[in-house]
């Protein structure tokens, strides 16, 4: 199997590892617009050899991981030159856009939109890892569209990986994910901006950051270049997260103003219900 990766960062390069574990005759061919960062891939061993667009025609699989706007400007131009058997899939954390891209292009149907909810605050080749989509929810947006063969062969290589594979509308996915994603990021942000700014004026205060800090932080240190695109593009859903986020602090802020403790703690244990939500994180991919 050929797999071309355009991004050759922490989610390809990590496909491109368990893919290498999986299929014993897989080749991976990497594109990337810096070419320090392909021949970091390389020597890596994340990719096997160097590839252009138009070695796209060879591949059996094109995986896109980029930055959500350069892949709506990149998409209809992979599938111009994919072969006629290619499989194109991408990994944005959004997905309305790029549906949108390529709705009348002639060879929709040979594309798979996904957005596997895994990953690290780390990007980069060295950022890859094996094992990161082990167990994790692969959301799949108007697979309807896709050709039943080619659908076929991607639902073969998530499963292959240990995937989850659900479906979503792409404007619900949007939605959601700015709820518990984008937003989780903002948040991240801005406690490491808030902690900074008052570092200045207290030295030592990272001398008494501990787990939690720094766990809650941990997002901060994602990339701007991948991130702040993804902000432009679910924007809409964005800010009606802020407007609801703002809102739950200014709260949070009148009951302390108004030692209002005993409502404050029934509306914290009310919270406390999340962890009946959420699975515990068993995986922290050795970072």
């Amino acid at each position: 199997m050929k797999v071309g990766l355009i991004g050759v960062g922490l989610m390809n390069g990590s496909l491109a590892m368990d893919m290498q574990s999986v299929y014993d005759t897989v080749s991976i061919h990497g594109i990337s617009r810096r070419e320090t960062t392909l021949q970091r891939a390389l020597d890596l061993g994340v990719i096997d050899y160097k590839a252009t667009l138009v070695d796209l025609s060879e591949m059996d699989l094109v995986s896109i991981a980029i930055p959500v706007e350069a892949t709506e400007s990149l998409l209809p131009k992979v599938l111009d030159a994919v072969g006629s058997n290619t499989l194109v899939i991408d990994m944005g954390s959004t997905k309305a856009g790029i549906c949108e891209a390529v709705a009348e292009h002639p060879k929709r149907n040979q594309f798979l939109a996904c957005h596997p909810i895994a990953g690290t605050e780390f990007s980069g080749p060295e950022a890859a890892i094996r094992g990161l989509y082990k167990g994790k929810v692969n959301m799949l947006c108007e697979s309807n569209k896709t050709r039943p063969d080619l659908l076929d062969r991607a639902l073969s290589i998530f499963t292959s990986l240990g995937m989850v594979i659900r479906e979503i509308d792409p404007l619900e996915h949007d939605r959601h994910i700015a709820y518990v994603s984008h937003l989780s990021h903002i948040s991240s942000f801005m406690l490491g901006k808030t902690v900074m700014e008052k570092e200045e004026d207290e030295q030592n205060i990272f001398d008494m950051a501990g787990s939690g800090f720094s766990s809650t932080v941990r997002l901060a240190k994602s990339s701007p270049e991948m991130w702040m695109p993804i902000f432009k593009q679910n924007k809409k859903n964005v800010l009606e997260t802020l407007d609801e986020y703002i809102a739950n602090l200014e709260h949070f802020k009148s009951l302390l103003i108004n030692d209002d403790y005993t409502t404050l703690s029934d509306e914290m244990k009310e919270i406390n219900n999340i962890t009946h939500i959420l699975k515990p994180e068993t995986n922290t991919n050795g970072k």
